[in-house]
Order: structure tokens, then C-alpha cells, then sequence
């Protein structure tokens, strides 16, 4: 039986290296990847890796951003959007909680937002709204808020569409990082079908006829089980995670993830957190978590994480 501080550990831990594991094989079909016994850290000598200036067990945006919210929350001792979106724009100029200070990964409704937020627009007004404008950007960050949240599941899920707006502005995005903190929160509480006490939850938060609940039923449809396809879509990036997380160990989701091939960084960071919650840190292999790059840059928070959840 693990416990609250292993759940959170492997939380934070699980996203960071399923996102490193992901980085080589990004953007290249499923057919092209290597077997599923050959996804590692470092690839098979053949394969024409991704990021190849990027050392091995290095995680991209997606791990920054995530230990960008965190460390922000802990900061502020609450949501602060203006807070994130300036901590956000310091990595983007100065490689703040990136590994080597090496930004290289960048997504464009991101950059759009970052861009708006240099001129001075609002972190609030920042993120695009265009429903063209779903990428999974903020849905890649957001688990942190559900580790470090101790309110009410409405607070949760009104700060979980609050963080989504800096970058990602269309109601799409922000229902999705509800339901994906809901999913972390009761995952971490041990709730044996997590998934479905989310969907339920978020149902009676949002009332029958609420703009969000018809993107819940129409657009994010979460009672389709079916087998995303690793892109780079909200919506498909979530159902991507939820078929993975189904997989069997840490490892056999974070590979099941970039086996779909695509965006594989982030939906391996987005499912290995969901399973590094839920089977704690010592699911993940060690010979992962020693090779993880950068642990300087997240150690001091997650003890801080971890103190402050000390009650829970």
C-alpha cells in the first residue's frame, strides 16, 4: 500500500520522466517507432531521434511548465495567474526550470500567449480563445494543482480553468484540465475507478445546460474509451493518457503513450503522472529516476509539496 507522500512523489517524478522518456521519439509516426522493449532514455542506434542535441533524460516544456505551476502555488500560497504568466515568460527568455536552461520546445498557441504577455496584455486575456486554439499546452502543466490543492473539488476545478487561460483561452482547454485534476485528485485518494468519479463530479458541477457541460458531453465525449491518437489535440492528448493509463505498470503506460507515436512527450507526461500518483514513486524504474537531468530544479519544491500536504 503506498502512501499519500509516495502517491505525490510519483506524481510529480512520474510526469518529469515520462515526458524525458517521450522527448526522442517526438513527432514521428507510430509505425516508426522502435518496439516497445526498445523505448528508453536512450534509443536504439538506428533510430533517428528527435531533439538530437537534447541529452538523454531530459524533459521539455511540458516538465518545465508543470514545476513553473508549482513552484508558483507554493509561492503565492494560491492560484496567482499573473504570477504563473510571468514565471512563464522567464522561462521563455531565460530557460527558468528547464534543464541547461535549454528551451527548446515550443507550442504555438504558447508562444502566442508568451508573446502577449511581453506586451503587457493580461495573463488572464493572454492565452488564445480561438476553438481552433486546443492544444493540450495547459492540460501538459496542470497536475501540480491537483497534488497541492487541499479546497473543495469546485475550487479545484474553477483554478484548474483559471491556470488553462494564461496559454490556452478556449472553454475546451479549461474543461479538459478539470476533469484531468479531478482525475489526479481522486486517483491520489486511492478512488479504485477514478476516472469515472471525475466524469460524475465534474457532471453535477457544471448543471445539464451549462456551455461547459456540452463540452464535456459533445466535445470531450468521456464515456468513449476508445484509443486516441497520441496528437497533440486536448481532447485527444486526455483520451490518449486515460487508454494508456490502462496499460498495467508505470512503465507499460508511459511506453503504451509513445507507442501511439505524435506528441508522444506530452502524452507520456500527462499519463505517467495520472500512474506515478497512482502506483507511487518506487513504480517508476530506478534506472529512469537516477538518469532524470535536472532533479536540482524540482527537489527543494516537491519537499515543500510534501510538507505542506503533511495533514492530508
Amino acid at each position: 500500500m503506498t502512501t499519500p507522500k509516495e502517491r505525490i512523489e510519483g506524481g510529480i517524478v512520474g510526469l518529469l520522466v515520462g515526458d524525458a522518456l517521450g522527448v526522442p521519439y517526438e513527432f514521428h509516426q507510430r509505425h516508426e517507432l522502435p518496439p516497445l522493449a526498445e523505448i528508453e532514455f536512450d534509443p536504439p542506434a538506428c533510430f533517428q531521434r528527435s531533439h538530437r542535441r537534447v541529452l538523454p533524460g531530459t524533459w521539455s516544456d511540458d516538465g518545465a511548465h508543470a514545476l513553473i505551476l508549482l513552484a508558483s502555488l507554493l509561492h503565492c500560497g494560491k492560484l496567482n495567474v499573473q504570477d504563473l504568466g510571468n514565471r512563464l515568460v522567464n522561462w521563455y527568455l531565460y530557460g527558468y526550470k528547464a534543464v541547461d536552461g535549454d528551451v527548446f520546445d515550443v507550442g504555438v498557441q504558447t508562444s502566442q500567449a508568451i508573446n502577449r504577455l511581453q506586451r503587457g496584455v493580461p495573463a488572464y486575456e493572454a492565452g488564445p480563445k480561438d476553438e481552433h486554439a486546443n492544444g493540450n499546452g495547459s492540460l501538459m502543466r496542470v497536475l501540480p494543482l491537483a497534488l497541492w490543492h487541499k479546497g473543495k473539488i469546485e475550487e479545484l476545478v474553477s483554478d484548474a480553468q483559471k491556470q488553462s487561460v494564461i496559454t490556452h483561452g478556449h472553454l475546451r482547454s479549461q474543461v479538459c484540465c478539470a476533469l484531468y485534476c479531478l482525475w489526479a485528485r481522486y486517483t491520489l485518494e486511492g478512488e479504485s475507478n477514478s476516472w469515472k468519479r471525475a466524469v460524475g463530479s465534474l457532471r453535477q458541477i457544471y448543471g445539464e445546460t451549462s456551455p461547459e457541460r456540452e463540452e464535456l458531453e459533445w466535445s470531450i465525449r468521456p464515456d468513449d474509451a476508445t484509443e486516441g491518437t497520441g496528437s497533440g489535440y486536448v481532447v485527444d492528448c486526455l483520451r490518449s493518457a486515460r487508454w494508456a493509463s490502462e496499460a498495467g505498470s508505470y512503465e507499460q503506460v508511459v511506453k503504451a503513450a509513445i507507442s501511439l507515436g505524435s506528441d508522444t512527450d506530452t502524452t507520456a507526461c500527462v499519463a505517467g503522472g495520472i500512474a506515478g500518483i497512482r502506483d507511487g514513486i518506487g513504480s517508476i524504474p530506478e534506472r529512469w529516476r537516477t538518469r532524470l537531468r535536472g532533479q536540482e530544479l524540482y527537489q527543494e519544491e516537491l519537499k515543500k509539496l510534501i510538507d505542506c500536504r503533511s495533514g492530508y
